[in-house]
């Protein structure tokens, strides 16, 4: 059975993205061996993705979950009906305003592997509604005082339990159960 994750880079503060959508932060900064090998690891297990989306415009703006990276079908939630589209490989399938029904068929698409939810609201209703085991969080050592957050809002007290944390050069790793 899939287990569903939410994994994401973040800032020490929490954010995402910058107000604008801005992710320049992330890049550039020193890497080690050990700091792929975990992004790594998490890529190779990942056997579909959720995202949002405005019809095609993900797509269309090369906004393409893992940069095309992950040759696994994508989920996108959206408020209109849209066929799937194949794409360098990688299947997008429109699911309209239900993410219940997303998430069930990223689960089985994902077979033993992991499904992988991309962007703070996603994340954020996924939790709200008991959906997700556990959160994959790579914590960049900058601080952007305001921007996308993924966790502001949740509007619900989770408690988590450690199940592997690491630290190398660029950043801290961090991995979570989400207790019911």
């Amino acid at each position: 059975m899939a287990t569903v994750i939410v994994h994401a880079t973040i800032t020490l503060d929490g954010f995402m993205a910058r107000e604008d959508g801005g992710v320049d932060w992330m890049f550039g900064r020193p890497s080690a061996p050990e700091d792929d090998a975990v992004v790594g690891t998490v890529m190779s297990r990942i056997g579909a993705v959720v995202g949002g989306a405005n019809k095609t415009q993900t797509i269309e703006d090369g906004e393409i979950p893992y940069g095309g990276m992950l040759k696994v079908p994508v989920y996108l939630m959206t408020h209109s009906a849209h066929e799937p589209i194949e794409r360098d490989g990688i299947t997008y399938n429109f699911v309209v305003e239900d993410i219940n029904e997303a998430v069930r068929l990223a689960t089985q698409a994902a077979g033993d592997g992991w499904v992988s939810l991309l962007g703070g609201t996603i994340s954020r209703q996924c939790l709200r509604l008991g959906l997700v085991d556990e959160l994959h969080l790579d914590v960049a050592p900058v601080l952007l005082g305001d921007g996308i957050s993924l966790f502001a809002g949740l509007g619900r007290h989770i408690e988590l339990e450690r199940i592997d944390t690491s630290a190398f050069a660029s950043e801290a790793h961090l991995r979570y159960r989400v207790l019911r």
